[in-house]
């Protein structure tokens, strides 16, 4: 980070990639270093860089709320499965309030509580299963490897991904009820 460390002030947030890290400063802006085509190098979309509100890592990618609820996505935008290349769902990312990522999948919160998700479908195993039931969503978690939950409005959660890292909660359900 010797590169960027006089940049590195009034850092109010921190994330690290698989090969990269990001910080939010004070005034909104990111720095980034680390492993350049892995999110480390930032230039490109620098300028658009401005009033992040939260920046969630992939292994190779960084995705950031904007004030306005936009996303900035960088690092492998190129690789289709990396969790950087958003092409297919840029259009539906709009009021984001929430970002969630497992290894080089994304998953962001939308305003209205709907959740579009990006990146490696392996890494979000039966999303399209379970994608009718995630509405008014409030959170989104993950495990290291291999499942996501989520928490909606009315207090009951749902699961999704390998059922040996926690993607099946079938069996205490009525125990995840508000």
């Amino acid at each position: 980070s010797t590169a960027v460390q006089d940049q590195l002030r009034n850092v109010q947030q921190i994330e690290a990639a698989g090969s990269a890290f990001a910080a939010i400063l004070a005034d909104g802006s990111v720095v980034s270093w680390g492993h350049p085509s892995r999110g480390g190098d930032s230039s490109k979309v620098r300028d658009r860089l401005r009033t992040v509100q939260k920046v969630q890592a992939a292994d190779c990618a960084f995705s950031a709320i904007l004030a306005d609820g936009s996303l900035i996505i960088w690092g492998y935008t190129c690789q289709p499965f990396i969790g950087g290349n958003w092409s297919a769902v840029q259009d539906q990312l709009k009021n984001a309030r929430q970002i969630q990522s497992m290894g080089s999948t994304f998953l962001a919160i939308l305003a209205d509580g709907s959740v579009v998700a990006w990146g490696d479908p392996d890494d979000s195993e039966d999303w399209t299963e379970v994608q009718d039931q995630l509405v008014g969503v409030k959170e989104i978690k993950s495990t290291a490897v291999g499942a996501f939950a989520a928490i909606l409005a009315d207090g009951s959660v749902v699961a999704w991904g390998d059922p040996e890292y926690g993607g099946d909660c079938s069996a205490v359900q009525d125990q995840l009820r508000n």
